[in-house]
């Protein structure tokens, strides 16, 4: 791999314009990740989730450079109807569309070249495989006293160009003071046997609010891995749901740093699996001052031979007293041969905090089943229903009203 990635990287440095310091920059990261591989369950980490293994098995030896130079064609038939948005489309790991057309140009600076922060460069060897091969990255920036007029929503499409890929991709976004955005972020992949490696990160200044909201849905056989940081101030307040469904592997992973006072940062994730697919949350909620606030609830519900993995952390600081951190993860198996992983944490330095975590798993109620059966539902309508009133309390969490029917719709939730 070691002679494949040296070759691959002097293609990507010979075909682009990159500055000296940002060459610099790539080598040392491809350096560090040449020295520590892929994360494996060596890895306190990884240990549910191997992914140099995951990779091994499903795709095989990989190819880290694409060509950029081409463009692609937008497909607009995977747009979605009946929410009007803003658009940023992927295309096989190149940006090809940028629309903002619902928004007040004055208010959104879009930002190409941009020093990157130091302190994100080695959250791990993917990340660092991310900073040595990402062919472009962008910066978004909401001025102060702006809130988006309508949801963006980036597309992250593959097609069957790509085979065996190594596809990365970094976006920033800057919540100036009192500014707000909705952001969506839906999976579309017809290829086959890539490693998608995204990495998102997001600055709240004060009083501002993310709301972000990621769906892998469509059916599909790439291994992917999405890393969000968040970094918030005095009063902001972060939304993440996660729909988890389609791919073959997907590991999501939040870190929040809850940096200004009553800050507060909500994680809410759906896991609804079958086959073999393999799927992963991983949450870091870090509480470094009084007065801050985090809500998780992840739920899963497993069917054949599928896996779910969730690990919670909640870390309080010594500074930080009135903590209210909480933390709950439920499943449902369907088969005998699905299976559940939960590692709630809490690491508490403060005495004046309300901190507490949880986890269940379990088969359908066959009482309720036939409860259900009794008063004229078939097996199949009963189950149906049971499952969609355990997931309905995760999908009510979402706080755009537009955005939960969209999702409610996405994956058949009625009330």
């Amino acid at each position: 791999m070691e002679k494949q990635l040296k070759i691959d990287f002097e293609k990507i440095i010979k075909n682009s314009k990159f500055s000296k310091k940002d060459i610099e920059h790539k080598e040392n990261n491809l350096n560090k990740f040449i020295e520590s591989g892929f994360p494996n369950r060596k890895l306190e980490n990884w240990k549910f989730s191997d992914i140099s293994q995951i990779i091994k098995k499903n795709i095989g030896d990989l190819s880290f450079y694409n060509d950029y130079s081409s463009s692609n064609k937008v497909d607009s038939s995977v747009f979605v109807d009946g929410l009007d948005h803003n658009k940023i489309v992927f295309i096989n790991g190149r940006i090809e569309k940028i629309d903002f057309k619902y928004e007040e140009k004055d208010n959104i600076e879009i930002l190409d070249d941009f020093e990157l922060k130091d302190n994100l460069s080695n959250v791990n060897s993917l990340t660092n495989l991310n900073n040595a091969f990402k062919n472009k990255h962008c910066k978004i920036i909401i001025n102060e006293n702006y809130s988006l007029k309508k949801p963006l929503i980036i597309y992250h499409t593959t097609n069957n160009q790509i085979k065996s890929k190594n596809i990365n991709l970094r976006l920033d976004f800057l919540l100036k003071k009192n500014s707000s955005i909705s952001l969506i972020d839906i999976f579309n992949d017809t290829s086959k046997k890539n490693f998608i490696n995204i990495f998102c990160n997001f600055e709240l200044h004060q009083d501002s609010i993310l709301k972000n909201y990621k769906i892998d849905k469509l059916e599909n056989n790439n291994i992917k891995y999405c890393y969000n940081n968040i970094e918030q101030d005095t009063n902001s307040i972060s939304e993440t749901f996660i729909l988890s469904s389609g791919s073959k592997f997907i590991k999501n992973e939040i870190n929040c740093n809850l940096n200004g006072k009553y800050s507060s940062a909500f994680i809410n994730g759906i896991f609804s699996l079958k086959d073999q697919n393999h799927h992963e949350i991983r949450s870091n909620i870090n509480h470094l001052i009084d007065n801050t606030k985090s809500y998780q609830l992840i739920k899963s519900v497993l069917e054949n031979e599928s896996k779910s993995v969730y690990q919670g952390k909640i870390f309080v600081n010594s500074k930080a007293q009135k903590t209210d951190g909480y933390q709950l993860s439920k499943a449902i198996l369907l088969s005998d041969t699905s299976e559940f992983n939960a590692k709630p944490e809490l690491e508490i330095y403060a005495d004046d905090v309300k901190c507490s975590h949880g986890s269940a798993s379990g088969s359908l109620n066959e009482d309720s089943i036939f409860y259900l059966m009794s008063r004229g539902l078939n097996y199949k309508e009963a189950k149906e229903l049971l499952i969609n009133g355990f997931l309905l309390d995760v999908v009510e969490k979402i706080t755009h009203n537009e955005i939960k029917n969209l999702i409610k719709n996405m994956i058949g939730l009625k009330e």
